[in-house]
């Protein structure tokens, strides 16, 4: 299974998230801020990311662009899993999916636990 860095502000959607994600397998790297994500990253070298968008200090934008300016970790996908609603992403989503390399885009409460399971499922192993 994968090495998942999941950045979730929300302690409680967090535990929700990681306990579903380790019972099929996963382990599962936690940071609750982006500043705390760039060093987990460092730390577990994740083989995808979940990333909520909407943080204290600094968002998950600001996240991406510093971890996309790492080589190493250019190619590693990127699943945002955000409560920002669809019509307020799009106007960044060719900047998110483009330039950012976002690989997916989800939208609580939308997405179910299944859904995020098999997304990332999706990612590690492309069909």
């Amino acid at each position: 299974m994968a090495n998942v860095l999941l950045i979730e502000p929300d302690a409680v959607l967090a535990r929700t998230y990681m306990q579903a994600l380790q019972h099929v397998g996963h382990d599962v790297s936690y940071a609750a801020s982006a500043q705390d994500a760039i060093a987990a990253a460092d730390e577990t070298k994740p083989d995808v990311v979940v990333l909520e968008l909407r943080m204290a200090v600094h968002d998950g934008i600001e996240f991406l662009y510093e971890f996309r300016s790492y080589p190493e970790w250019q190619r590693i996908p990127v699943i945002v899993n955000s409560h920002i609603v669809p019509s307020n992403l799009e106007p960044v989503r060719v900047a998110l999916q483009d330039d950012l390399g976002v690989t997916a885009l989800l939208y609580k409460p939308r997405t179910s636990l299944q859904q995020l399971i098999s997304q990332i499922k999706g990612q590690i192993n492309p069909t």
